[in-house]
């Protein structure tokens, strides 16, 4: 039988730690989340390796690195509440929801989303819920949000996204430039979003975040 528990701590010593994350909320939100339950039953003997994981559709599930770095960046504390956009099964979701006072997931496939919330029902509390719809539109009715995290990348952030950002709050988004990925955290400030890269990384582009194609006459 597969050690689950110590593949996390491997995960933490051997991903998270070495790339300067060494927040304790971070390191026991990460040992703590059995991330295997949340992929599909085939990728679970991958669930801890080092990379994106392909959930299908055109979508991943980030590699343990990205994710702790991108949680690293945002400082998350008991008094926030979070947007966790293109959450898929809900493994970040579960994360966060360790670490903030209110986490809201957004997945548009209808399976993943009601399966995130059946595995988030026995995990995180009554902190944390998985919405269906279209990831480019949030959760405007729950909003704004101190924080929002991004799993996936963009190539353009939808404009329906920079009003659910709370003013002084802080967004993290991988952005692609064709093979090339950035990761950069947002401050909104006066209700515009100031943006400065963190770090490199690359991950699928998410619906509804893809630059719009244009016309050459």
């Amino acid at each position: 039988m597969t050690d689950f528990s110590a593949r996390r701590v491997t995960m933490v010593d051997t991903q998270v730690r070495p790339n300067d994350v060494t927040k304790f909320p971070i390191i026991e939100a990460m040992l703590t989340i059995p991330r295997e339950d949340f992929v599909p039953a085939a990728l679970r003997e991958a669930a801890y390796v080092g990379e994106n994981l392909d959930l299908g559709e055109g979508r991943a599930l980030l590699e343990p690195r990205t994710l702790a770095k991108m949680l690293d960046a945002l400082a998350l504390g008991p008094s926030h509440s979070v947007l966790d956009l293109g959450c898929g099964l809900g493994y970040s979701t579960a994360v966060v929801a360790r670490m903030a006072g209110r986490v809201v997931g957004v997945e548009e496939n209808a399976g993943w989303a009601a399966e995130a919330r059946a595995l988030l029902a026995g995990l995180a509390g009554a902190n944390a819920t998985v919405l269906a719809g279209p990831i480019a539109e949030g959760a405007p009715k729950d909003g704004p949000f101190d924080a929002i995290l991004v799993q996936g990348a963009a190539e353009v952030l939808p404009e329906a996204l920079e009003a659910q950002l709370k003013d002084g709050g802080l967004i993290v988004c991988l952005f692609m430039d064709g093979a090339l990925g950035v990761c950069r955290l947002g401050h909104k400030v006066d209700g515009k979003i100031a943006w400065r890269n963190i770090f490199n990384a690359t991950a699928p582009v998410l619906p509804g975040f893809a630059r719009k194609a244009e016309f050459v006459f």
